[in-house]
C-alpha cells in the first residue's frame, strides 16, 4: 500500500480578546484540512499590559512597540515548541507557520483615512528563528495595498473548507468583534465584520467581577436586556456602513462604551452584560438579514460558539435557520481561525492567492505575506 506523506502547517492566532495564543497543527494531505494538534498558550500579564497600551491611540512609544513585537514574536514561538512536544513532532516535519500576529491598530480605508493601514505585531523572524520553520507573516497588508480592507481574510478559507453544493450557509466568526462569510450554493462568495463579539462583554464583566469572561453567559442570562440601550448602541455608525467594511478596538471598546452609558446609571450591571450580549446577537442577526440569499445554516466558530446563552439567543432570532457550532463540520469553533492562517500560509508557498476582493474590496487577488525562512538550529 502507498505511503502517504502528511502535509503539515501550523496556524497561529491572537485575536482581538488577546486571551491567549491559539495555535494548531494542520494536515492538508490531499486538499483537506485536518486538525491533528491543538494548544493554547497564555500570553504573560505584563506583555499583555504593554500591548494593550498600543491598542488605543494616545503617546505611543516606539520604544515599546519594537520590545513588544519582539517579545510576542518569542511567544509565538514557545506556543509553536510547546505544541510540537505535546504532538511528539519534530520543526522538520512541518511545512511551515501562519501567523496572524497580533492586531495592534487598524486603520481601513474610509473617507476619514486617507492613508489607511494596519499593523500585526509578533516578529515573525523571531518565531523563524527560534523554531528553525519557515514562518509566513504579515498578511494583512497586501490586501491593503491593493485598496482593501484587510479584512476579513478567513472567508476565503471557509469558502475552502466548508462550501456545501446543497445549502446556503453563513459561518460567523464571534471573536473580540463578529465577522460572517456568506457561503452560496452558487454566486459569489460575501463577507464582512458585523460589528461588536466578545470584547465588550469579557470588558464589562471584568470590571464589575475580575472574570476575564462570562462563562456560559451565565451573568447575562440572569437578566434581562434594556431596549432603550440597545437602540443607543445600535446606533454606531459603523453598522449602517456598506459593505466591504472592517471594523476593531478602535470603535467598539470601554470608553466607546462609557460614552453610550451616559444617561443609564439606573440599569444594574448585570442588565449592561444582557444588553451587550443582545447587541452582539442583534447586531450578527441584522447583518445576516441583508445578505441577497436566504440562508439555510448558520454556523458559529470563535469564542462566542461556547457562550450557551448567546448561541441560544441567535438560534431564536435566527429561526427557521439551523444554528450551530462548526465542530459538526470538523473543526471545533475554537481552532477555526488558527487553522485559517495555516491554510493561508500553505496558499503563499504555493504562489496562490489568499484574499476575495468581493470581501475585502481590494483591487485583485494577491498572495498574501511575507516568507521569513526557517533554518535548523
Amino acid at each position: 500500500m502507498k505511503h502517504i506523506s502528511r502535509e503539515l502547517y501550523i496556524g497561529l492566532m491572537s485575536g482581538t480578546s488577546m486571551d491567549g495564543i491559539d495555535s494548531a497543527i494542520v494536515d492538508f494531505t490531499e486538499g483537506k484540512a485536518n486538525i491533528i494538534a491543538t494548544c493554547c498558550q497564555p500570553i504573560p500579564e505584563h506583555l499583555q499590559h504593554l500591548t494593550r497600551a498600543l491598542f488605543l491611540p494616545g503617546d505611543d512609544d516606539i520604544d515599546t512597540l519594537g520590545s513588544v513585537d519582539q517579545q510576542l514574536g518569542t511567544c509565538f514561538a514557545q506556543a509553536t515548541n510547546a505544541l510540537l512536544l505535546q504532538a511528539g513532532l519534530k520543526p522538520s516535519d512541518i511545512t511551515a507557520i501562519g501567523s496572524h500576529g497580533q492586531t495592534v491598530r487598524h486603520r481601513p480605508p474610509s473617507p476619514d483615512t486617507p492613508h489607511p493601514f494596519t499593523l500585526q505585531i509578533g516578529d515573525p523572524n523571531t518565531i523563524a528563528a527560534q523554531t528553525g520553520i519557515t514562518t509566513v507573516a504579515d498578511f494583512r497588508r497586501r490586501d491593503m495595498a491593493l485598496g482593501g480592507q484587510a479584512a476579513p481574510l478567513v472567508p476565503a478559507f471557509h469558502r475552502s473548507v466548508f462550501h456545501s453544493e446543497t445549502h446556503n450557509r453563513a459561518i460567523v466568526n464571534i471573536g473580540g468583534i463578529s465577522n460572517i462569510t456568506l457561503l452560496p450554493i452558487k454566486g459569489e462568495v460575501i463577507g464582512f465584520d458585523t460589528g461588536p463579539g466578545n470584547r465588550l462583554l469579557d470588558d464589562w464583566i471584568k470590571r464589575h467581577q475580575n472574570k476575564a469572561f462570562d462563562s456560559g453567559g451565565q451573568w447575562a442570562k440572569l437578566h434581562t436586556s434594556d431596549t432603550l440601550l440597545l437602540q443607543q448602541l445600535k446606533s454606531h455608525p459603523f453598522l449602517q456602513r456598506s459593505i466591504p467594511k472592517s471594523t476593531g478596538r478602535e470603535e467598539f471598546n470601554k470608553d466607546w462604551l462609557d460614552q453610550q452609558l451616559k444617561g443609564f446609571d439606573h440599569l444594574s450591571a448585570g442588565c449592561v452584560q444582557a444588553t451587550l450580549l443582545a447587541f452582539t446577537a442583534e447586531t450578527i442577526t441584522d447583518a445576516i438579514r441583508t445578505l441577497p440569499v436566504e440562508v439555510d445554516e448558520v454556523f458559529i466558530c470563535g469564542g462566542g460558539a461556547l457562550n450557551t446563552t448567546l448561541m441560544a439567543c441567535l438560534g431564536d432570532l435566527l429561526k427557521p435557520a439551523k444554528v450551530i457550532s462548526t465542530a459538526v463540520l470538523g473543526i471545533a469553533p475554537e481552532w477555526v481561525e488558527a487553522a485559517a492562517f495555516a491554510w493561508l500560509a500553505r496558499q503563499t508557498l504555493a504562489g496562490l492567492a489568499g484574499n476575495l476582493p468581493a470581501v475585502t474590496g481590494a483591487k485583485s487577488l494577491s498572495v498574501l505575506g511575507g516568507i521569513y525562512p526557517g533554518y535548523p538550529a
